[in-house]
C-alpha cells in the first residue's frame, strides 16, 4: 500500500510541475501533505533535521562561490575581450567566427559554469557581428546556444556539484571524469562547424581582410596575453588545484571567486556598484537553487518514508530488467523531462529515485553522474522550455525569430545525444582519467 502511495505522490508532483506551478513550493507543499498522512505530526520533527543536513553540507558551499566567480568574471570585461581576440585569430578561416565562439564558450564554461551569463554575453557581442558578416541566422544562433551550455559538463560545473551531493560521490572525481567527455563534445561541435564551412561556405564566411590587418605584431601579442593567458591562469588555479589534490572543490571555488575579483581589480573595472550587483546576482541564483533543494529534501524524506525507493527497486528487479535496459529507460526519461522541466528539478526529483537502483545493480555512480550531466545539458536547448533559447531570444536582434533559434539548435541536440551514446558505449571515456590519477 505504501509503495503504491509513493508512486501516486511522485505522479501528483510531476503533474503539478508540468502545469507550471513553482518547483520549490510544489515539492515542499505536496510533500508536507503526504508527509502528514504518512508520519503524522512527527513529520515536523523529521523535516528540520533534513534541512539542517543541507545547511551543514560543506560541498554545497561551492555553489554560491562558483556563481560569484562566474558573475564577477563576466563583469571584468574579459569575456568581451576574449571573444574579440578569438574572432580576429580565427577570422581568416571560413567559419572562423563560429569556431571562435565555440572556443570562447568552452573557456567561459571552465571559468564560469553559468549558462545564462555565457549565452547573453556571447549573444550580445557576437550575434550582430555574425549576421553583419553574412552568417546564416540558424548557424549563428545554433553555435551560440550550444557553446553556452558547455558549462553544464565542463568543470567547474554547478550541475556536477549538485549531482555529487545527490549521488553521494566525490565532486572532485566527477570534475576529473567530466574533462574528456566535455572536450569530446567540443570536438564534435568543431567538426560540425568545419563540415558546414566546407559544404555550405556561404552560411559561415570568413571575416573581411581589412578588419584583420590591424591585428598584427605587438598588438596581436598583447591582446592574446591579456585576453587569453590571464583567464587561463584563473581556470588553471581552480581546476589545477582540484586535480592536483591541493584543494577540495569548495576550496577551489573560493580560489576562483578571489581570482575573478582580483582580475576585475587589475583591469580597473572593480567598483562597489559592481560588487553589489555580483553579490545580488549570486544571492538570487543561490537562493533559488537552495529553496528547490529544501523542497527536494522534503520530497526525498516522504518518498523514502513511503518506501518508494524499495518499491521501485523491487519493481525493476521483478521485471528482470538488465542494467543496460534500465539505464536506457532512465536516460530516455531524463531526456524527455528536459523538454518540460529544468536541470535542478530533474536532479532533485528523478536522480534520488533511480540512484538506489543503480547502486543495487552495482553500476559505477561516477559514470552515471557524467551520463546524467550530458543528458541534462540537452534540457537547456530543447523547446518549449529550454532556458538557453529564452536567454538568446532576449538579446537577439529583431530579425532573429524563434524559428531561427529552434532550427539552429537541432544539429547540436543531435550531437549531444551522440556524445551521450559514445560515453554509454565507451565508459572509459569518463572513467579513464580518474583511474589514471588514482581516484
Amino acid at each position: 500500500m505504501a509503495g503504491a502511495l509513493s508512486i501516486i505522490f511522485f505522479v501528483v508532483i510531476l503533474i503539478l510541475l508540468l502545469l507550471g506551478y513553482p518547483v520549490a513550493f510544489t515539492l515542499g507543499g505536496v510533500s508536507i501533505i503526504f508527509g502528514l498522512l504518512t508520519f503524522g505530526l512527527d513529520f515536523f520533527n523529521l523535516l528540520p533535521l533534513r534541512i539542517w543536513g543541507i545547511m551543514q553540507n560543506y560541498i554545497l558551499i561551492a555553489v554560491p562561490l562558483f556563481v560569484f566567480m562566474g558573475v564577477m568574471f563576466e563583469k571584468s570585461g574579459l569575456a568581451e575581450e576574449l571573444l574579440e581576440t578569438m574572432a580576429l585569430l580565427f577570422g581568416k578561416r571560413k567559419g572562423g567566427l563560429a569556431i571562435s565562439v565555440l572556443i570562447v564558450g568552452a573557456m567561459l564554461a571552465a571559468a564560469t559554469g553559468i549558462v545564462g551569463a555565457t549565452v547573453v554575453t556571447m549573444g550580445v557581442l557576437t550575434l550582430p557581428t555574425m549576421l553583419k558578416k553574412g552568417y546564416d541566422p540558424q548557424v549563428a544562433t545554433g553555435i551560440i546556444s550550444a557553446s553556452g551550455t558547455l558549462g553544464q559538463i565542463i568543470p567547474p560545473s554547478i550541475v556536477l556539484v549538485l549531482l555529487g551531493s545527490v549521488l553521494n560521490v566525490s565532486v572532485g572525481t566527477l570534475f576529473i571524469a567530466a574533462v574528456i567527455p566535455g572536450f569530446l563534445l567540443v570536438l564534435l561541435y568543431f567538426l560540425w562547424l568545419v563540415f558546414i564551412s566546407i559544404t555550405q561556405p556561404q552560411k559561415a564566411p570568413a571575416m573581411p581582410k581589412e578588419e584583420l590587418e590591424a591585428f598584427v605584431g605587438k598588438v596581436k601579442i598583447k591582446r592574446i596575453i591579456t585576453a587569453f593567458i590571464i583567464p587561463f591562469f584563473l581556470i588553471l588555479a581552480v581546476l589545477g588545484s582540484i586535480f592536483a589534490g591541493i584543494a577540495s572543490p569548495t576550496e577551489a571555488a573560493a580560489i576562483g571567486a578571489f581570482g575573478a575579483t582580483l582580475l576585475t581589480i587589475i583591469r580597473g573595472k572593480f567598483t562597489f556598484s559592481i560588487l553589489k550587483d555580483v553579490m545580488i546576482s549570486t544571492t538570487t541564483l543561490t537562493s533559488m537553487a537552495f529553496l528547490i533543494l529544501v523542497g527536494a529534501s522534503a520530497f526525498g524524506l516522504v518518498f523514502r518514508g513511503l518506501h518508494g525507493d524499495i518499491y521501485l527497486t523491487n519493481l525493476i528487479i521483478s521485471a528482470n530488467l538488465e542494467p543496460h535496459h534500465f539505464l536506457a529507460i532512465v536516460m530516455a526519461v531524463i531526456f524527455v523531462a528536459g523538454f518540460f522541466i529544468d536541470f535542478i528539478e530533474i536532479t532533485f526529483i528523478i536522480v534520488p529515485v533511480v540512484a538506489p537502483i543503480f547502486i543495487h545493480m552495482n553500476i559505477n555512480l561516477v559514470w552515471i553522474g557524467i551520463l546524467i550531466a550530458l543528458n541534462l545539458q540537452t534540457s537547456f536547448l530543447t523547446p518549449p522550455f529550454g532556458f538557453t533559447l529564452f536567454y538568446l531570444k532576449g538579446v537577439a536582434p529583431p530579425e532573429i525569430t524563434t524559428a531561427h533559434i529552434y532550427k539552429g539548435i537541432v544539429p547540436y541536440v543531435i550531437i549531444q545525444v551522440t556524445a551521450l551514446l559514445i560515453v554509454i558505449f565507451f565508459p572509459d571515456i569518463a572513467l579513464w582519467l580518474p583511474r589514471l590519477i588514482g581516484i
